[in-house]
């Protein structure tokens, strides 16, 4: 969370208008034309930058003072400072047609990185991601042992050739991977000279350097890596630093097979076979191609990481430092394997014995995710089963580390990236969702497309209803989790509180030391699906005080989104066994949810449409549910809860409740709905308004109506019953005293509903033909063309009524 200071600076920023900002741009030109700028341009420009950052849409800067910012970066002599700023300023700004930067005379090599910057962040225009290259290789290649410092140039390297691969030559690729080479291997192990302090007692011996250290203060007897500790680095340190950096990327885009090199189905039958052993003791006895040699010196390299990974670091940034490159090394030795089959068998036993130390080593959690990488992509190759490696994973990384918001992300994209390639194993990812969703649960703004997306590979017949409950459940989860965390030593012992440190539950924490919820506590936390339903209510309640936490809240407003991808799934493969479960699933939990404020009304707008698409994908849902149904329209707890599921069912009865739609639908049946739904149209029309039955949609008095009018063209003895309970729902609603019917609007639009039915009861015939329609006349042409039967009937019914001029309103 940022400051309030620089939430105000954010918030300024973005609402400076063009006039301003073009009374601005002014100043910072006059500032930069200045022979000495000073500090007063310094501080323009970082304002400049916040302006032209801090808003998703480009800023547009007048065309003076693009002009000053180029001329700024292009002045030999200004200071570092303001050629940064310029050219952060001009790279924000892109892409800016009146750009015209002159750069093939520059010879400064951080002053040619600035500018190279600016010109890739344009797009290749006319083709100047290739000539910036071309540039950069011509430096590269005239660069002398005593000339300036190649390491601002790397970047711009690996930036063209992940932008434009193809523009590099084979001259130029073997050039830097020579270079490389000698970088990554040969760099000393001596530290660098300490600037001379002057003065009387200063004395050679002093300004001595001494040899580069191990991560745990042994000297250093191997070659140097970026994990090799000194006080003072050399310039070929520096590049060896900003090579490994590269590596991969380079591997990747810069060799000259090219990415697609890299696919492993094509040399699948190579890989661990007895021709990779030939091939590399084939590699052994002749002169290694360039690029052979740089895999080879990037394995050596590795492999000295790895090493260097097992020792006990005295500093926690250099333990912070390890655990990044042992992740960087696995990824470059997956590349190195898919690239070269070769390397298989020689890495296969490290990374067995590494997978062994990480699976024992929480700290080391991150890297679990390319190692799991690595043996999804050469587990069949080199015989090696990855299933344990992934249930490792999938159940212990997000049950124990779902507060850490990177390790969440990267763990949801290895999921999505390797759905392809998990095969058998995507049954130990659907079994797991339960760990999946507690990252979900904890950090749901940014993982909520990413779990969405996941849901149709997660859910299946056997654990759709489960899944249903967790996704209903997410937010009790969240506010479990919040208490897990409290309760955890571990959490309490880090820097800060992990938790919602403003939300106080001293009862909360009290409660669980109660057996039943514990078990319940355990339920909503366990890491695999259990294959079980538990009731949540009593947690529901002991949670409530946690219920206003703003994650908790967060998390509430993602999951009407993820019940929709939930249901789009799950209609790919529902039959009718598991549309039955799910339909009373709905039924269940509409007045079963976690009490978040605003929660249940978003939540059953989704319950509701989706009780209908359940309802329309298997019609004879309504029969088969006849008993739960009925419940729930006589319990009336849907009025309650804002009256959209109840909408949908009593909408649902009319609609399938017939014989045209299910053989058994009986007489019998009909006429129990009939009479519930006439008792609760009774009941939310004539009573008053109160804490215990709250104001009662308009939708849903005109659903009810129309379903009665529907049941009663069914059976119809019950048109007299129903007639007269429309007429009198017509007369309260033209009255004065419109009742619970609501404002004057929505009574007058109940009236009108009322006439129509009415209207259409009086040829019963006429009115079962057009309330209950066939399936054929439900088609849309029947609705669109005036030629069909449907239309032409309803202009007939309306000639004939309007004969009569008592039916007519008013």
């Amino acid at each position: 969370m940022l400051s309030a200071g620089a939430e105000s600076l954010l918030r300024q920023a973005r609402e400076i208008q063009d006039e301003e900002l073009e009374k601005f741009c002014s100043r910072v030109s006059q500032l930069l034309r200045r022979e000495d700028p000073g500090p007063d341009a310094a501080q323009a420009l970082r304002r400049l930058f916040l302006i032209v950052s801090a808003t998703k849409y480009n800023r547009k800067l007048e065309k003076t003072c693009v002009d000053s910012l180029q001329t700024t970066l292009l002045r030999p002599s200004c200071p570092e400072q303001l050629q940064l700023l310029c050219a952060a300023i001009l790279r924000e700004t892109a892409p800016c047609h009146s750009l015209s930067l002159p750069w093939g005379h520059i010879q400064n090599t951080r002053q040619l990185s600035l500018v190279a910057s600016v010109l890739l962040a344009q797009g290749d225009r006319a083709q100047e991601v290739g000539s910036v290259g071309q540039r950069v290789f011509k430096v590269l290649e005239s660069r002398q042992p005593e000339g300036p410092s190649l390491r601002p140039l790397l970047p711009v390297v690996a930036k063209v050739a992940s932008l434009a691969p193809g523009s590099l030559h084979e001259g130029q690729i073997n050039l830097l991977n020579r270079r490389l080479v000698d970088w990554l291997r040969y760099a000393s192990l001596q530290q660098g000279p300490a600037h001379p302090p002057g003065g009387f007692f200063s004395t050679p011996r002093a300004r001595q350097p001494g040899p580069v250290t191990e991560v745990d203060g042994a000297v250093a007897t191997d070659f140097f890596t970026v994990l090799s500790v000194g006080q003072r680095f050399t310039e070929d340190q520096w590049l060896n630093v900003q090579a490994f950096s590269m590596l991969r990327a380079w591997l990747w885009r810069g060799g000259p097979e090219g990415p697609g090199a890299l696919d492993a189905d094509d040399k699948s039958e190579l890989e661990g076979s007895a021709l990779s052993v030939l091939t590399a003791a084939s590699a052994a006895s002749r002169p290694l191609h360039p690029q052979e040699q740089l895999r080879e010196k990037a394995f050596e390299y590795c492999q000295r990481l790895l090493e260097q990974s097992t020792r006990r670091a005295l500093r926690r940034g250099d333990a912070d430092l390890q655990k990044a490159c042992l992740v960087e090394a696995v990824l470059v030795l997956d590349v190195l394997c898919r690239q070269e089959p070769s390397f298989l068998c020689r890495t296969l036993s490290c990374l067995k014995a590494l997978r062994t130390r990480l699976c024992a080593d929480p700290a080391c959690v991150r890297a679990l995710l390319p190692l799991a990488q690595f043996f999804l992509n050469h587990g069949d190759a080199a015989a090696v089963d990855a299933e344990a490696t992934c249930q490792h994973v999938f159940t212990r990384v997000p049950s124990e580390f779902f507060h850490s918001p990177m390790l969440a992300f990267e763990f949801v994209q290895f999921c999505r990236d390797n759905l392809p390639l998990l095969g058998r194993n995507l049954s130990t990812l659907r079994l797991s969702f339960p760990s999946l969703f507690k990252l979900l649960a904890w950090n749901s703004p940014p993982l909520t497309a990413e779990v969405a997306a996941l849901l149709p590979w997660l859910a299946d017949a056997g654990t759709a209803a489960e899944m249903l409950h967790a996704l209903l459940d997410l937010p009790c989860l969240t506010a479990a989790l919040d208490l897990q965390l409290r309760l955890s030593p571990a959490a309490s012992a880090s820097e800060g509180p992990l938790w919602d440190a403003s939300i106080r539950a001293p009862g909360c924490l009290e409660a669980l030391r109660d057996p039943q919820l514990q078990a319940l506590f355990q339920h909503l936390l366990r890491a695999k699906a259990s294959g079980t339903v538990e009731s949540l209510a009593p947690l529901h309640q002991l949670l409530q005080p946690m219920a206003g936490s703003a994650r908790v809240l967060q998390c509430a407003a993602a999951v009407p989104a993820l019940l929709q991808a939930f249901f789009a799934a799950v209609a790919q493969f529902a039959d009718g066994a598991l549309t039955d479960q799910l339909a009373r699933l709905l039924l269940e939990r509409s007045d079963a949810l976690y009490q978040v404020p605003g929660y249940a009304a978003r939540v059953h707008r989704v319950l509701s449409s989706q009780f209908l698409a359940l309802c329309k994908q298997h019609p004879p849902l309504v029969v088969e549910l006849a008993k739960e149904l009925l419940e729930f329209v006589g319990s009336g707890r849907g009025v309650r809860s804002g009256g959209h599921m109840l909408t949908s069912v009593v909408w649902a009865v009319g609609e399938y409740l017939s014989v045209s739609w299910d053989r058994r639908c009986t007489v019998d049946q009909i006429n129990k709905f009939f009479e519930a739904l006439e008792a609760l149209l009774f009941e939310v029309t004539q009573s008053r308004p109160s804490a215990t039955l709250p104001k009662c949609p308009p939708q849903l008095i005109a659903t009810l109506m129309t379903t009665l009018t529907k049941l009663a063209s069914r059976s119809q003895d019950l048109i007299p019953r129903v007639s007269l309970f429309l007429s009198k729902i017509r007369t309260l609603a033209q009255g004065p005293a419109m009742g619970s019917l609501g404002c004057r609007e929505d009574a007058g639009a109940i009236g009108t509903r009322a006439t129509e039915l009415l209207n259409l009861l009086k040829m019963p015939s006429v009115a079962q033909f057009v309330l209950t329609p066939s399936v054929g006349l439900s088609e849309p042409r029947y609705h669109r063309d005036t030629n069909t039967a449907l239309p032409l009937a309803l202009r007939t019914v309306s000639r004939l009524v309007e004969k009569e001029a008592g039916l007519l309103p008013g």
